[in-house]
C-alpha cells in the first residue's frame, strides 16, 4: 500500500513533499530515501519534534531542502521556507541555505565532546548491504576526538557513494565542514548523476565545487578527502583524492592512489583519480586523523 502511494506521487510530479520523521507506516527517513532512490528530485521539507541530531543529519544528507523543528508557531517562517524550497533561484544560493541550515548547530561545533559524540553516531555500520553490494570496513581512529570521517550511501539500487574526510587539519572547521560536507554531497552527485544522463559522475568536477563551496562558507583550512563511486552493474569503481593516501587492490591489481593536494589549500582543487572495473575490492585510506580499510564485494 506504502509504495503504490510512492508510485502514485510520482506519477502526480508534486511541487513539493512535506512529511515528518515519526510516521504511521513509513518512517520519513525511509520515504525520503525511497523517493530520492527513485531520482526525484523534488523539494522535500520535514517538519518534526525530533531532538536526535543523527536524525536531523540524515535527513540533510538524503538531501532534504529544510527541517523546521515542532511546534510551528511562526508562519512567517513557514511560509518563508515553503517559498524558498518551491522558489530556490529567488532566495539564498545553495550554501546561504545550507548555512542557515546549521545556525541551530553552532553550540555543537563550539563543543568538541559533543561534536565528536554526532560524529561517531554518524559513522555508517561495519557492514551492511546496499546497491547489490556488501560493504565491510575497518577503522584505526583515537577513541577520544574525531579522525577519518565515513560516509557511505546508495544513489540507487545499483550504485553508492561513499567518502572519507579528515577532520584533523582545520581545527574545529573540520568538524563543521564534516556536517556540511554530510547535508551536500547526496544533494550535489545526485544532481550531477541526473545532468549526465546514463554517463559515470565526473568525480573531479564534484571535488572542486565541494572545495568551491568550504570556500564561501568561510571555512579557511586543510581538508583531505577521498571520494569513491562504485556501479555494480558496470563494476566500475571511480576513485579521487584530495590530500589522503591510499591503495586499491582488486585482487589482480594493486594500485597506489597518489594523494593529491587537500581540499581548502588553493582557489582551485588539484586531484588524482583512478578507475577500475571490479567485481570486488578493498581500499585502504591513511592521513594524519588514521587509517581505514574499506571493503566491498558484489552480490
Amino acid at each position: 500500500m506504502v509504495w503504490m502511494r510512492c508510485k502514485k506521487m510520482a506519477e502526480s510530479k508534486p511541487d513539493l513533499m512535506i512529511c515528518d520523521i515519526s510516521m504511521p507506516r513509513m518512517n520519513g527517513l525511509q520515504l525520503v530515501e525511497h523517493v530520492r532512490n527513485q531520482g526525484e528530485q523534488l523539494p522535500i521539507l520535514m517538519i518534526s519534534a525530533t531532538e536526535n541530531m543523527a536524525d536531523i543529519a540524515k535527513a540533510l544528507r538524503l538531501g532534504v531542502q529544510d527541517i523546521l523543528l515542532k511546534p510551528v508557531k511562526d508562519f512567517d517562517r513557514l511560509r518563508e521556507t515553503v517559498y524558498a524550497c518551491l522558489y530556490p533561484n529567488m532566495f539564498n544560493s545553495r550554501v546561504e541555505e545550507e548555512e542557515r541550515l546549521f545556525e541551530d548547530w553552532d553550540a555543537l561545533v563550539s563543543d568538541p565532546t559533543a561534536a565528536s559524540r554526532l560524529l561517531q553516531e554518524l559513522q555508517p555500520p561495519v557492514q551492511q548491504e546496499m546497491s547489490r553490494c556488501r560493504i565491510h570496513y575497518r577503522q584505526l581512529v583515537s577513541a577520544d576526538k574525531p579522525g577519518l570521517v565515513l560516509d557511505i550511501a546508495p544513489l540507487s539500487e545499483n550504485d553508492l557513494a561513499f567518502y572519507c574526510l579528515d577532520v584533523t587539519r582545520a581545527g574545529d572547521n573540520g568538524v563543521l565542514a564534516a556536517l556540511l560536507l554530510r547535508a551536500l554531497f547526496n544533494g550535489l552527485l545526485q544532481e550531477q548523476l541526473a545532468h549526465q544522463g546514463q554517463r559515470l559522475p565526473e568525480m573531479g568536477s564534484l571535488l572542486k565545487q565541494v572545495n568551491q563551496l568550504l570556500r564561501q562558507a568561510n571555512l579557511p583550512g586543510q581538508f583531505p578527502l577521498l571520494v569513491g563511486y562504485y556501479h555494480s552493474g558496470l563494476k566500475n569503481l571511480i576513485l579521487v583524492s584530495a590530500g589522503l593516501n591510499g591503495t586499491l587492490n582488486t585482487g589482480e591489481h594493486q594500485i597506489q592512489i597518489s594523494n593529491g593536494v587537500p581540499l581548502g589549500t588553493l582557489g582551485n582543487a588539484y586531484l588524482n583519480q583512478i578507475s577500475q572495473r571490479c567485481a570486488s575490492w578493498q581500499c585502504q585510506i591513511w592521513g594524519a586523523g588514521g587509517r581505514l580499510r574499506l571493503m566491498l564485494t558484489t552480490e
